[in-house]
């Protein structure tokens, strides 16, 4: 049993034992009231002091087996529940015995047990006590109540059927109880399917089927909301369009099934290298497009080289062991850039990359040192 559920039933046992001390109290009350108003107890020889002496006594022993029950409950949890039902089982009779002599109706002291027993949703208990209290009656009303007391055979059956009656109205308690658990566990289970599904239908929207890497639409979507997040809070982020070397070779050559396989091997590597804060994403055909958030560029670089070494040292069967390539365009988000200026910059570098020898990682940094080279060569 996990500790929420331990919590929970000590709370209840807790819960049941602090009706009892109120039983009590109510029941100490009512017999205080009697006295104090005139009352007689049978049996005692003086009106002040016999009175007062059994009410004492009599009250000092249930007081004394709560408090016997408070100790059980705080030495032996794991009897928690025999305590408490044990004390009410009883408690139910000594009271009856106390009342009994002053007291028309003290027989409803003994349906105590069975209504514990509908608290604890208990069929055995509910049974044992109901026939219990129901045969244990039959005997105190012909060993004690009738010759003693005089009662009629009349309050005998009402008092008899008061106890089937609440033995059948706590079976219908349980067997409805028993009802709308299962149909609770039937709408849980439902909800766990309808959950399950719509977990699957939105990992079916969100991920490309051939890689488990998310899709175009997804990584348009994370990313708007990134760059919003970087131009409010200033936090760095870096994006790297990746691109499989000679992919249409791959297809003519050995067949578009081993390409798939490539892109399958090159997504897996992908994953494999990436931290848990970067996002992937199958950009369209061969190529992919990672977000990497919380970096500086030289962090960035550092892992799409490794990215980059990590590809091109897989050996592919399927093509003879032949490896493949890719080339890397990566460039850094400065305040002011939108969407479409970050893959502007991180396509220039790929593109260069792709145009200077391939298999490599180009910044736009790089594109713009390039080009500035270029241009002081020309002029020259």
């Amino acid at each position: 049993m996990d500790r929420k559920n331990v919590i929970l039933e000590d709370r209840w046992h807790r819960n049941i034992l602090n009706a009892y001390w109120i039983v009590m109290l109510m029941f100490l009350t009512a017999q205080a009231a009697f006295l104090l108003s005139g009352g007689v107890f049978s049996d005692t020889v003086e009106r002040d002091a016999g009175s007062w002496i059994l009410f004492a006594g009599s009250n000092g022993f249930i007081i004394l087996l709560l408090i016997a029950t408070e100790i059980w409950i705080k030495k032996w949890p794991v009897h928690q529940k025999k305590a408490i039902i044990g004390c009410g089982f009883f408690m139910s009779y000594m009271v009856y015995f106390i009342i009994e002599p002053t007291a028309d109706g003290a027989q409803m002291a003994l349906l105590l047990p069975v209504l514990i027993s509908v608290v604890y949703f208990d069929r055995v208990l509910l049974y044992g006590f109901g026939l219990f209290t129901i045969v244990t009656y039959g005997a105190l009303y012909f060993l004690m109540e009738r010759p003693w007391y005089g009662k009629p055979i009349q309050e005998f059956i009402q008092t008899e059927c008061v106890f089937i009656v609440g033995l059948i109205i706590g079976r219908t308690i349980l067997v409805r109880v028993k009802e709308f658990i299962s149909y609770l566990q039937s709408v849980m289970k439902s909800e766990q399917q309808l959950l399950v599904e719509k977990t699957i239908s939105d990992k079916l929207l969100k991920m490309d089927a051939l890689t488990d890497l998310y899709n175009h639409k997804t990584f348009h979507e994370y990313l708007d909301a990134l760059l919003e997040h970087s131009e409010k809070y200033h936090l760095p982020l870096q994006l790297a369009i990746i691109d499989i070397d000679g992919f249409k070779k791959v297809n003519d050559t050995y067949g578009h099934w081993v390409g798939d396989l490539v892109l399958k091997k090159v997504a897996s590597t992908l994953t494999s290298i990436m931290m848990p804060n970067d996002f992937a994403a199958r950009y369209g055909g061969e190529e992919f497009a990672v977000i990497f958030a919380d970096k500086t560029l030289a962090e960035a670089q550092a892992i799409t080289e490794d990215l980059r070494k990590g590809i091109s040292g897989v050996e592919h069967a399927n093509m003879k062991g032949r490896p493949v390539t890719v080339s890397i365009g990566l460039c850094d988000y400065q305040p002011g850039d939108d969407k479409e200026s970050l893959f502007r910059k991180a396509d220039s570098a790929l593109y260069y990359a792709k145009r200077t020898g391939k298999n490599k990682v180009i910044t736009a940094s790089d594109v713009i040192l390039a080009d500035s080279i270029e241009g002081k060569v020309a002029s020259i």
